[in-house]
């Protein structure tokens, strides 16, 4: 089983992804007035380091993800990525931010154009930026074979692998233009346990080999506790905690942070118990609506 390591100690000195008091406000359709999906948000990532991202649903966590890839609009506070100001980049600014900036979807199939084979998925993405076919291809090879694929799968289609391959070819899809980081949408919440498993070890490893840094969006502190460096939990669209991963996922402060790990279940009958009456006394009080 692979374990999660130490990212570089001069990731500290200059995040490669810095967020600030970001706030993104959506309408109500039919309605007056706005919806405020994400509230002073304020995160940064260092240079091959993952950041797990948890909460419940609704919580405003794929909506931080999606500022990021500049797939929502912010309506105030500031995104810098490597230094610079992406917040508001458009177009061509925006596109050749994908050679940087890459994400792996919940769904692996969904994600996968099934009228494409799997080899031409995972070159799309290079031709369209200028590479020449044979690099495209080489790429194509070297990632199939880094995500433990065998190379025969370049010819078939998505609906020809389980789900666990399908994330597998997602991955290398994020991977193959080399990306500095890659922001993970719930990557493993539509596999079984086991499946999970293996693919949480492939993301560790790809970091270790590549040094590719991660937003880790979750809503499982099992999972971040595995992967993720350091886990920033975040409530009604607001950041409550952030820290250490061991820390924050066995011992976290904050009261909703608390009610997570009450809710994720334990194998024991009595441990369960204990925690199904804690996360009972956690919903009840004042502090943790």
């Amino acid at each position: 089983m692979s374990t999660v390591t130490t990212p570089p100690v001069a990731a500290a000195a200059r995040p490669l992804l810095t967020v600030d008091n970001l706030v993104v406000d959506y309408g109500r359709a039919g309605a007056k007035g706005t919806f405020r999906a994400l509230s002073d948000v304020s995160i940064d990532i260092g240079a091959g380091e993952c950041l797990g991202l948890v909460g419940e649903s609704g919580s405003g966590k794929s909506t931080l993800g999606k500022a990021i890839l500049g797939l929502t609009p912010v309506s105030s506070g500031t995104i810098t990525f490597a230094g610079e100001d992406i917040t508001n980049a458009r177009g061509a600014a925006r596109r050749a931010l994908a050679s940087s900036i890459q994400v792996v979807f919940q769904d692996p199939y969904g994600s996968l154009d099934p009228t494409m084979t799997i080899g031409d998925i995972l070159a799309e993405p290079l031709t369209a930026s200028g590479t020449g076919k044979k690099a495209a291809a080489a790429a194509v090879a070297e990632m199939i074979d880094r995500v433990s694929l065998p190379s025969s799968v370049i010819t078939r289609y998505p609906s020809e692998f389980s789900g666990g391959q399908r994330q597998r070819i997602a991955i290398a899809r994020a991977l193959v233009r080399r990306p500095r980081l890659i922001v993970c949408d719930e990557p493993v919440s539509a596999l079984d346990l086991t499946t999970q498993a293996t693919i949480l070890d492939l993301f560790i490893e790809l970091q270790r080999d590549t040094g590719v840094s991660y937003l880790f969006v979750s809503h499982d502190l099992g999972v971040v506790r595995r992967v993720c460096h350091r886990v920033a939990v975040m409530y009604r669209g607001e950041i409550v905690e952030t820290g250490d991963g061991e820390e924050v996922t066995r011992a976290p402060q904050h009261p909703y942070s608390q009610r997570l790990l009450m809710a994720s279940p334990v194998a024991d009958p009595a441990g369960q118990a204990q925690r199904r009456q804690a996360w009972l006394n956690l919903r009840q009080s004042a502090m943790v609506p």
